[in-house]
């Protein structure tokens, strides 16, 4: 249970992060700020892993989280774009 808040956690700062790093105003909250982190990390670690960068086990550092979030602001700012 505390490693699955320490990811959220961990999440949130991540999200911080890649908003702060990404410019533009992108309205999102605390929670999807999370579930952003989160996901870019994943996404990190699956490309990661894909390019032959970690082993499977091996999670994606923190850098290479803040740049998976990055990239799904990126994509979620082109989608978000097109619908409105």
């Amino acid at each position: 249970m505390m490693s699955v808040i320490g990811s959220l956690l961990i999440g949130l700062v991540v999200g911080f992060i890649a908003r702060a790093v990404k410019p533009g105003d992108d309205k999102l909250g605390w929670i999807m700020t999370a579930v952003l982190g989160v996901a870019g990390s994943f996404l990190a670690n699956y490309v990661g892993q894909a390019l032959g960068w970690y082993q499977a086990g091996e999670t994606a550092g923190f850098l290479a989280a803040v740049v998976g979030s990055v990239l799904l602001l990126v994509i979620y700012g082109l989608v978000k774009g097109k619908s409105s």
